[in-house]
């Protein structure tokens, strides 16, 4: 899953969770997801207290949000395979999900400190802030670490590396997960265009990352996607059109996609470059394999899930 801040190269059939849990985003938790057949299991530890039934409950859906099985798979497939240069693409990996940021308040403060930075930097700084300020977790054999909770935000004073104006930009970020406005569900019911233009008020967030905040860590399967122009790029490559795309036309090719305009344009920032790689360096090859495609792949799970607490 290349993108934000995890920079996975291969699966090994366990995916490494570690984050904030939805609410208040005060409960850090590390989670190992894998899958059994036609079960998901969920290992769970806590930096804590063990989770209560509600709390369980809360991860079971975010973990969902976040590999998008809270979405119909079949249907999406359906889409697909009903238009030729999406069946391309999505034959080579037909299980692909877009994978999303644990939670808006994660997307929000990965805004802040990647901005205006190489994705290696913010990957770096990202470490570095939870080295310092939040948690980590050893899950099957690799720690992983989690960002710090809001109120351990605010007791942020400086950190190495990271600006000095970055840390007011965290500490707004901080007090607006403690009011509940960066909460999943509340920016998930707003209209996309409302909920990016109230994340436009904390400090630092434009219009760039208020997309990615709404787009990539909200849950959206049919929100229009027109501030990635890498995904715009890609869907102009694969359909074969020789000019950039005006937001009119783009929105216009995206009416084919409803309800699910968002996974197709992720769909194809993902996964037409490799292909279109691959197709390069050989004619004849294989399809790409599961690692060569892993960027923001998730792998198609059926929601049967058993939560199991480690610790």
């Amino acid at each position: 899953m290349g993108f934000g801040h995890r920079d996975e190269r291969s699966f090994d059939g366990v995916m490494r969770m570690a984050f904030c849990l939805d609410g208040d985003y005060e409960r850090q938790v590390g989670v190992e997801a894998e899958q059994f057949g036609d079960r998901l299991e969920l290992r769970v530890q806590t930096a804590g207290d063990r989770l209560s039934d509600a709390e369980v409950a809360a991860l079971r859906k975010q973990v969902a949000r976040v590999v998008s099985l809270d979405h119909d798979g079949e249907a999406f497939h359906r889409l697909c395979l009903s238009d030729p240069v999406l069946a391309r693409v999505h034959n080579k990996v037909p299980g692909f999900r877009p994978a999303l940021f644990y939670s808006p308040y994660e997307a929000a403060v990965w805004s802040i400190i990647s901005a205006r930075r190489a994705r290696s930097q913010g990957i770096m700084l990202r470490n570095r802030l939870s080295e310092l300020h939040g948690a980590d977790f050893e899950l099957s054999g690799i720690r992983t670490l989690c960002i710090p909770t809001p109120s351990g935000l605010l007791e942020m004073e400086s950190m190495p590396g990271l600006p000095a104006d970055r840390i007011p930009r965290l500490h707004a970020v901080a007090e607006a997960a403690e009011r509940g406005r960066l909460d999943a569900a509340r920016l998930r019911a707003m209209a996309p265009e409302d909920a990016q233009a109230e994340l436009q008020q904390l400090p630092g967030i434009g219009p760039f990352y208020s997309s990615l905040i709404v787009i990539r860590a909200c849950g959206h399967a049919d929100a229009p996607t027109l501030g990635e122009p890498r995904s715009r790029a890609a869907i102009e490559q694969a359909y074969g059109i020789d000019h950039e795309l005006s937001d009119p036309e783009m929105l216009a090719l995206a009416e084919t996609w409803r309800p699910f305009r968002t996974w197709v344009a992720v769909m194809m920032r993902a996964l037409t470059a490799a292909i279109s790689g691959a197709a390069r360096a050989s004619l004849a090859s294989d399809p790409p394999t599961s690692s060569s495609l892993a960027e923001e792949k998730a792998p198609p799970l059926p929601p049967r899930w058993i939560a199991r607490s480690a610790r």
